[in-house]
């Protein structure tokens, strides 16, 4: 069962106007194969060979040490040609890959480059995972969740997270625990044992689970926190230090957004650098000076300029400024996201025409949920329907519990009338004198108040009555949404590849759909 998103209560309503191609600005247009096609022609005037070979260069620099399957080696050799294009999703080096929806995007973004091929055959279409390696904030990576454990990993922090070399293991023992009687318990726990050695970084780590899961998919996994990539960045940071060139041009449809949708997701800064040196510090201008906060590092103008020509791997874009990175040193097509990307992205379309750089078609990715036969049966028999599950929960429940109660319907009826009656004595009062229709309305708020004190009080005794039936509910719903959010942030893969392994792939894989955004509802083998 699949459920649009344009039909999920929770899915913010930007998304859904992206989606329905309804939004009051320029930006990307929906997937489409005629939006990649007219995107394919975008990205070909635009892709300088000098790029693509300097990519190509890195990459191979980068995987030199991995084992890399037939079809990884094939698509490296394709990006050297001009008819090779790019599907890219990226994420942050989450512990053992964090919650399950970072497979999904993977997937999706393999699946994408699949289909482009039957529909482009005189195209070549490459999937890359872009890892966030720069990013310092290592509490939002150091765990992930199972069905009954949380992990936890310790760390020195302060610096990018991909250069932080593995101390901690004891999160690797506890683990085994959990898995080593499920039938691919072992794989799993080899895989973690290789990737978490004591001395890897977590570049290092998240790019052996990488090679362990898809290298036989093709993916290319890229590290931007590279000095050659990072030097044709150099006319653009160089802007971003003396123009604020970021924050200027999106100012208008933050504006827009924040008007529309009372909030905008991401709100760039005038500088959206970071300076690498020990730590990750954020790069300020103070008066004359260009300064690192939180270090005695400062620079003039003049200093600043000439440590970016020289060392340009020392900076380090913010999560606004990256996808600029990413857009000009990949011959990109289409980014794949969740909502809260898809959100930011759609903040900097203008900020890309002022940097000459073609705007990816960006895709929401796809999500998914797994549940077991018996929760399936338990669904049916309380005559509940999955869509209801994320709908307002509460108000599916009042509503199941009050179902052909003879008094609640009467009560909801009487309410009807008395605003029918009550709209008409407002008319005559308001003919007669201003004060008088006061006194209609204060009565009618008491009245409908009395009635909805009935009413809650009647669905309290529901409750009560069918208190068994209610936990039967709230059993399901947290089966559905453990931990109280979508199964796919909640659990980590291992939940699921620990009894089906790499057929559980395959299965994610059948099911991605790469034209709609939806969330999908499967069973559990």
């Amino acid at each position: 069962m699949n459920l649009d998103f344009n039909h999920i209560k929770s899915i913010p309503q930007l998304i859904k106007d992206f989606l329905s191609d309804n939004l009051d600005f320029a930006a990307s247009k929906p997937f489409s194969f005629e939006t990649i096609s007219q995107q394919i022609g975008e990205k070909e005037k635009s892709y300088s060979p000098k790029v693509r070979e300097a990519l190509h260069q890195s990459l191979t620099k980068q995987l030199h040490n991995q084992n890399l399957s037939f079809l990884q080696q094939q698509n490296l050799d394709l990006l050297k040609q001009d008819n090779t294009f790019t599907i890219t999703t990226g994420h942050q080096l989450n512990l053992f890959t964090g919650p399950v929806f970072f497979i999904y995007k993977i997937l999706q973004t393999i699946k994408t480059t699949e289909e482009l091929k039957k529909q482009f055959p005189t195209k070549n279409f490459v999937p890359i995972f872009w890892m966030a390696t720069e990013d310092h904030d290592f509490d939002e990576i150091d765990h992930f969740k199972t069905e009954h454990h949380f992990y936890q990993t310790k760390a020195k922090q302060g610096g990018p997270v991909g250069r932080i070399k593995v101390e901690d293991q004891y999160f690797i023992s506890e683990f085994e625990k959990e898995f080593k009687d499920f039938v691919f318990g072992t794989e799993l726990i080899l895989m973690m044992k290789e990737a978490y050695k004591v001395g890897n970084t977590f570049a290092e780590a998240t790019r052996i689970i990488g090679q362990n899961l898809f290298a036989d998919y093709g993916l290319l996994m890229l590290d931007g926190d590279d000095k050659a990539l990072k030097a044709l960045m150099i006319p653009t940071f160089k802007k971003e230090l003396l123009e604020e060139q970021l924050f200027k041009t999106t100012l208008e449809r933050r504006n827009l957004l924040e008007k529309k949708y009372h909030k905008v997701q991401v709100n760039p800064r005038a500088i959206n650098l970071f300076y690498l040196s020990e730590t990750r510090n954020r790069i300020d201008r103070q008066n004359d000076k260009f300064v690192v906060l939180d270090t005695d590092i400062n620079f003039t103008e003049q200093e600043i300029l000439k440590d970016l020509e020289t060392n340009p791997e020392k900076f380090s874009p913010n999560a606004v400024l990256r996808p600029v990175y990413q857009e000009s040193i990949l011959p990109n097509l289409a980014y794949v996201g969740g909502n809260a990307e898809v959100m930011y992205w759609l903040e900097l379309s203008d900020y890309f025409a002022s940097v000459d750089v073609p705007f990816p078609v960006l895709i929401p990715r796809n999500s998914l949920l797994f549940l077991k036969e018996k929760t399936f049966n338990k669904i049916e028999k309380l005559s509940l329907n999955i869509s209801e599950f994320f709908e307002d929960f509460a108000s599916i429940i009042k509503k199941h519990l009050l179902e052909n109660q003879a008094l609640h319907e009467l009560l909801i009826l009487q309410e009807e009338e008395l605003k029918k009656r009550f709209s008409v004595l407002k008319e005559e009062a308001w003919q007669t004198d201003v004060t008088f229709k006061n006194l209609v309305e204060a009565e009618e708020t008491r009245q409908l108040k009395s009635l909805k004190r009935m009413q809650q009080r009647l669905l309290r005794a529901e409750k009560i009555k069918h208190s068994e039936k209610l936990k039967r509910y709230e059993d399901i719903f947290l089966e559905v949404h453990p931990g109280g959010i979508w199964q796919e942030r909640q659990y980590n893969f291992s939940v699921f590849y620990a009894d089906e392994g790499p057929d559980w792939l395959k299965s994610c894989y059948e099911l991605m759909n790469v034209e709609k955004s939806e969330l999908i509802v499967s069973h559990l083998i």
